[in-house]
């Protein structure tokens, strides 16, 4: 029997978690686990030493007040792992929670420490890699480009995939039934606002976005905007979105299902022609639904000055590294403003071969990213077995 511990401390983690075990149970059928997960992880079998939802802080002002019990996590968890010796320790990004499990681990045992998603060292912050010499075995890489950057400091490192890749993308009747549901004719032109999924990016951006969409509607009067809303910002958008031109098309999760949810904002973005977002990872949920995109994003002075003086990269934005393009547009800090916003806009509503260029990198970016290969979480139970040593019969 192969005996995993494995640790989660967010949704994210938790949907890469349940994967790689399923993975596993497909490789192994003779497979143990214990650890930290939520609920996805709990349908594969995981019985979690205590809520997820304890290890999900973050910011120093949420930290703080919860420090002892986070310190007395990290020592239960070690303790766990250091008393049921598993096959491997597989911590799955929170690192500042799980990397330091995994040094009180190493530190009393030889227990193989597995890392799924690797820091990225590549944007900023090159030191991390270092530090984890010693501490991790192998590292579970989501980027093709990643790797190298964890080999170079002597650290096993395997690209298994973006989970997006699996990700179910929405069909013609989707597509259809979402328009007939707000009343958007076939052909009416869309453009999918996204503005981000917590309360500070909303507070900051829904009102460039809204000044940036005024010029676009004035020449695209047939135009309709959709706002997908986070949970989480859901009433703060529907509050500040109620003055934007247009009358947008708001989609509010509150109190509805999840699953349905879900289906819905996935037929946005393949219904949309272009949308407008912040940075982050919903660039690559865009590319998947081979929707152009014109990427946005500020914060406070200060922290915009640090972050460029620190960044390794020239673009952040995901499909403009992973192919080496700049096929998608960004405007950061200072630049994020509504008039080169619109300028953006109107150049991919009004050209059809900008369309076709970004549309051409995403399919590089997923493709490059895995799609049409096995899938992310039964390729990271390939690495993780892999790096075991053989069974004694």
């Amino acid at each position: 029997m192969r005996r995993f511990f494995v640790i989660a401390g967010e949704p994210s983690g938790d949907a890469l978690g349940a994967a790689l075990m399923a993975g596993l149970k497909e490789l192994h059928p003779d497979v143990a686990f214990a650890g930290v997960g939520g609920p996805l992880m709990a349908a594969q079998g995981l019985e979690s030493l205590f809520a997820m939802d304890e290890l999900s802080v973050m910011g120093l002002a949420e930290v703080l007040p919860r420090y002892r019990q986070l310190k007395r996590r990290i020592a239960e968890c070690a303790a766990a792992v250091l008393a049921q010796k598993p096959d491997a320790l597989i911590t799955i990004d929170s690192p500042d929670f799980s990397l330091r499990v995994a040094r009180r681990v190493k530190a009393a045992s030889d227990i193989r420490t597995v890392h799924y998603v690797a820091p990225t060292v590549w944007a900023w912050r090159s030191g991390r890699a270092r530090k984890m010499v010693g501490v991790i075995d192998q590292v579970l890489a989501l980027f093709p480009f990643e790797p190298p950057y964890m080999e170079d400091e002597g650290l096993r490192c395997d690209f298994v995939g973006h989970p997006v890749v699996t990700q179910p993308r929405a069909d013609a009747g989707a597509i259809a039934a979402f328009r007939a549901a707000h009343g958007l004719g076939p052909d009416t032109p869309l453009l999918l606002a996204l503005p981000g999924s917590r309360l500070g990016e909303v507070g900051r951006l829904a009102p460039v976005f809204g000044a940036a969409l005024r010029p676009v509607l004035a020449r695209h009067p047939s135009l309709r905007v959709v706002l997908p809303a986070a949970p989480s910002v859901a009433g703060q958008v529907a509050g500040m979105v109620a003055d934007w031109p247009g009358d947008p098309i708001l989609l509010d999760p509150r109190g509805r299902d999840g699953a349905a949810v879900l289906a819905e904002k996935r037929a946005a973005f393949a219904a949309a022609d272009v949308a407008l977002a912040a940075s982050g990872t919903v660039s690559l949920e865009l590319a998947a639904a081979r929707t152009p995109m014109v990427i946005a994003y500020n914060m406070n002075w200060l922290s915009f000055r640090i972050i460029r003086y620190m960044a390794k990269i020239d673009t952040v934005t995901l499909i403009n590294i992973i192919t080496g393009m700049r096929v998608v547009p960004e405007f950061l800090g200072p630049d994020c403003e509504p008039g080169p916003i619109s300028a953006a806009l109107l150049t991919l509503l009004d050209d059809a071969q900008a369309r076709a260029a970004q549309v051409a990198a995403e399919d590089e970016t997923m493709a490059l990213l895995g799609r049409g290969t096995a899938p992310p979480g039964l390729r990271a139970a390939h690495a993780v077995l892999d790096g075991l040593p053989p069974q004694v019969a």
